[in-house]
């Protein structure tokens, strides 16, 4: 079984190659990544010259790159993570997210339909459905909620799942889809709330809230989410759409005084901000279905993997000092290459 991965030098991305590798010794698995800011090759350096593991350099936007990879491997299943996913970027500069959400989705499915696919597998999000009152714990998304999206980002990731649908229908393409909540975990870029909040609490920094910190999120750790899209890819029929949420719904200020207490850290260092334009107040996923269907719950408590995750950023700060000092974006394939399992 060969497999592409795109944005596999990025968060939720490298955290599947790893699961993936692990799990089935007998999988290729090809990257390919624009490596973007968030893009990290150094993350991938210790699978880099494994002999199951090859990376590519390129833009899913780009139909030559793209044809070419394929022509070349002919894989079997392709997952695209590939992605620009910040919300506050979107708001400021929404073209590039048009551009790589939609258009890079149409390559890639494209080239599916030329060369061959056993599925093509969409990773998408639980923005696409817009947000729930806070009043009203007992509304959950579910497969079948209206998309209703509240910034360019979720309106990109919405339009690329109706365009990934839209290929099942017209040309039979076996294509499936996962939401997911918010995940966390290691390897997250530093722009987003949990990492920024670890790594500005281990100096001292304020920590950035938006508004009263009140809007609440659903938390997947990153590798309950792989599992899912594990058995999604190998177990569900084509065509099917699968919420994957954690059941781990917390306010953003519970999240930031958590990770206060659990540095060492006082709670002074909290300070609000100006809240963000269009700032979806609650998410949460009812993943009942792909519980039905495929057996699949989430198996970290969210307590046991925020507190795995902060022990991952202070195991590691070579990483994210790397990128906080902007010395990642010259780390090259070939020193990359250097490394291996």
């Amino acid at each position: 079984m060969t497999i592409i991965v795109t944005g596999g030098a990025g968060f939720i991305g490298s955290n599947f190659i790893f699961y993936m590798m692990d799990k089935y010794p007998q999988y290729r698995i090809i990257c390919l990544d624009k490596l973007t800011y968030a893009g990290n090759l150094s993350t991938l350096s210790p699978i880099m010259k494994h002999p199951r593991f090859s990376f590519v350099n390129g833009d899913i936007c780009d139909r030559d790159t793209v044809y070419a990879l394929f022509e070349k491997e002919h894989p079997d299943m392709v997952v695209n993570f590939a992605a620009e996913s910040h919300v506050d970027r979107s708001i400021k500069a929404p073209e590039i997210f048009l551009q790589t959400n939609i258009i890079g989705t149409a390559v890639l499915m494209d080239a599916c339909r030329k060369y061959g696919i056993k599925r093509f597998h969409q990773v998408s999000t639980d923005e696409v459905y817009g947000d729930l009152p806070l009043d009203k714990p007992e509304m959950l998304f579910t497969e079948e909620t209206p998309l209703c999206t509240s910034s360019p980002y979720s309106s990109s990731k919405a339009a690329a799942d109706l365009l990934v649908m839209s290929y099942y229908r017209t040309y039979g393409l076996p294509v499936t889809i996962s939401r997911c909540s918010n995940n966390y975990g290691p390897y997250q870029f530093p722009e987003k709330l949990i990492p920024l909040m670890i790594i500005n609490a281990l100096s001292d920094k304020n920590l950035p809230v938006y508004g009263e910190g009140l809007n609440v999120r659903d938390w997947l750790y990153v590798e309950d989410h792989c599992r899912a899209i594990d058995l999604i890819i190998h177990k569900s029929r084509a065509g099917e759409i699968y919420n994957v949420g954690g059941h781990n719904e917390k306010q953003n200020i519970e999240i930031v005084k958590l990770i206060c207490k659990e540095l060492g850290k006082p709670q002074s260092l909290i300070t609000h901000v100006q809240d963000r334009l269009g700032h979806d107040l609650r998410y949460a996923i009812d993943p009942t279905k792909i519980h039905r269907d495929l057996g699949w719950l989430p198996q970290t408590e969210f307590i046991d993997g925020i507190k795995r995750t902060i022990k991952w950023y202070l195991d590691n700060r070579c990483w994210w000092e790397a990128i906080m000092s902007g010395e990642y974006r010259v780390y090259t394939y070939d020193e990359a290459n250097k490394s291996s399992i």
